[in-house]
């Protein structure tokens, strides 16, 4: 016992994040296996991933090489988008509701009407262009401010901006199976015209299509609702956006400059580009708020319990 215990605590608070939250999953499969369809290959893939991160924390702690111990900060990188395509295969299934309705309830009561069609009045390809490369940035954001704190030799905020965008996204997943929502752009609109109503100028179609491809929507499909992801609700590019800005301001690095512009841009596009609702703003907001109060109690929770360095902000 005394042996597992000591490999438990080497593992990291990202890692413990992320095994709870798998063994969560690998629950839900286990429960609903008559209605999700790949629910045997996700407990295989769910059992290797466990054991793989016990695996690597283990290599990490025992110094045997810098691979290992960069390997232990950037397989999260991957495994944010392999836990996104999991769910995918997940929400829909077991909930099999989508709570859109009361989304643009909640922004009609604000507003008196749907910002998206006040935001059209706006809409120009130049606006549109530089909207839409701002939202493809997303994904970039918490590694640029990952590589800013290496390149300044600031681990101890590595680690924590790691943990809390792993418990974030985590936290959002987690949104989506408590209000699956597809977004104003196949509610409020048709979702075939958006090329037509919304052009950009260059990159726009192609990173439009990418954000397609990754939400698992078949290009030129008739019926894309039947297939696009149940993420509206809360706004994850939102919360881990507001996150990133937060942190580089708490830092204060010098990237916080780009995350302010950027990160404004980015979350101001999810509207006019018709991802998301304002309510899901709303939501992304909260629960970014969420991560950071409960996100550095858990972690130096952690942190105390494996006789680690406490983190403060």
């Amino acid at each position: 016992m005394k042996r597992f215990k000591d490999y438990f605590y080497k593992l990291s608070a990202s890692d413990l994040v992320i095994i709870f939250f798998y063994l969560f999953l690998t629950l839900l499969n286990i429960i609903f296996h008559d209605k999700v369809k790949y629910w045997l290959e996700f407990l295989v893939y769910n059992s290797f991933l466990i054991s793989f991160i016990f695996f690597l924390a283990n290599k990490d702690k025992e110094k045997q090489s810098v691979l290992w111990e960069q390997l232990h900060y950037w397989y999260v990188v991957p495994l944010i988008f392999f836990t996104f395509k999991e769910i995918y295969f997940m929400i829909h299934p077991i909930r099999g509701v989508d709570y859109d309705k009361a989304l643009i309830a909640i922004d009609r009561f604000i507003f008196g009407t749907d910002p998206t069609y006040l935001l059209f009045k706006i809409a120009n390809p130049y606006l549109t262009e530089l909207l839409q490369i701002a939202y493809a940035t997303f994904f970039f954001l918490p590694i640029i401010l990952a590589i800013d704190l290496i390149l300044n030799n600031r681990k101890e905020e590595l680690n924590f901006e790691i943990f809390a965008i792993i418990y974030g996204f985590m936290l959002s997943y987690i949104g989506y199976f408590l209000f699956p929502a597809i977004g104003p752009r196949f509610t409020l609109h048709n979702f075939a015209l958006t090329d037509k109503e919304l052009p950009g100028l260059f990159l726009t179609p192609y990173l439009r299509s990418i954000v397609n491809a990754g939400e698992s929507i078949p290009k030129g499909v008739l019926n894309p609702i039947a297939f696009v992801q149940r993420d509206a609700f809360p706004s994850g590019h939102t919360q881990m956006t507001l996150i990133v800005m937060y942190l580089a301001t708490k830092f204060k690095t010098k990237s916080r400059y780009f995350f302010w512009v950027d990160g404004t841009l980015l979350i101001f596009a999810t509207v006019y580009l018709r991802y998301h609702y304002v309510a899901d703003l709303i939501g992304g907001a909260l629960f970014m708020i969420f991560t950071m109060v409960t996100g550095i109690k858990l972690y130096n929770w952690w942190m105390k319990k494996t006789n680690r360095k406490l983190f403060e902000y």
